[in-house]
């Protein structure tokens, strides 16, 4: 049998606010999948403490789980944190036992006090101990940023009129040396996919490119539900091509010969 896969991009952001990016830019967003590329391990940042923190003296010994957002986002970013915490406190694995989380934001402008600020609301959530210590917060210059944003295929676009960033949700599960092993899509993550993804990667597996259906962090309005005319137009092309698929087959089946239908069935 073959399968149709596509990427439903669902768009979020505060209603009434005029939107600074053209449907150009935001086809470019999107959540490349690189598996097997080494994340670099000389790109530093600075951890909430304010401290060098240079990715390859993490590597080594357990996974990653690596978060690409950013923490004064108003919207989905804390939607996708919470999915993540929900998804962790059901797996047998612990933070800082088995595997370590970083989290990393793609706005230069963040500081390491935001930083510290989001790492307790998080470990608040999460109750478990050990935690701290596998736990990371990092902000950076915009070339570190960038750079690791391109390895790991995050793609995102900024919106001056806004202030805020469209990008795709997701996490990155690396391997003890910092290969991308398998990425993990949406918003309320699955844990038993998390858990298969984390053990994978600790044997230094790294998976195939899958299909991939995102919600992508930009124009749309958490209180009402409501999306923007750009995603309405996205689900109601999708549901038309659906819907025709589903017309053809049955055509396809009133056309064939009484005796092909007795073989089928």
């Amino acid at each position: 049998m073959r399968k149709i896969a596509f990427a439903l991009v669902l768009i979020c952001a505060f209603a009434g606010r005029t939107r600074g990016l053209t449907p150009g830019d935001l086809s470019r967003v999107t959540f490349d999948q690189h598996p097997g590329v080494q994340i670099s391990p000389d790109l530093v940042f600075r951890d909430q403490n304010d401290q060098p923190f240079r990715l390859g003296d993490h590597f080594g010994k357990h996974p990653t789980i690596l978060v690409l957002g950013y923490y004064r986002c108003p919207m989905l970013c804390s939607l996708i944190n919470d999915g993540l915490i929900h998804a962790l406190q059901e797996l047998p694995l612990n933070v800082g036992r088995d595997f370590q989380v970083i989290n990393v934001t793609i706005d230069p402008a963040e500081t390491p006090t935001v930083a510290a600020q989001k790492k307790s609301e998080y470990l608040h959530q999460y109750g478990r101990r050990g935690a701290p210590e596998g736990w990371h917060f990092l902000v950076g210059d915009k070339g570190s940023i960038a750079q690791l944003a391109d390895q790991a295929g995050f793609r995102y676009a900024y919106d001056p009129q806004t202030h805020q960033y469209a990008h795709p949700s997701g996490v990155i599960v690396l391997t003890p040396k910092g290969k991308i092993s398998r990425y993990v899509f949406g918003v309320r993550l699955d844990a038993k996919e998390l858990h298969d993804a984390i053990v994978a990667a600790k044997e230094e597996k790294s998976s195939s490119v899958i299909s991939q259906v995102f919600l992508l962090c930009y124009h749309y309005n958490p209180i009402t539900g409501r999306y923007g005319g750009l995603v309405l137009a996205t689900l109601r092309v999708a549901s038309l091509g659906f819907m025709a698929a589903i017309a053809w087959w049955i055509f396809s089946m009133a056309r064939r010969p009484a005796g092909e239908h007795a073989q089928i069935n």
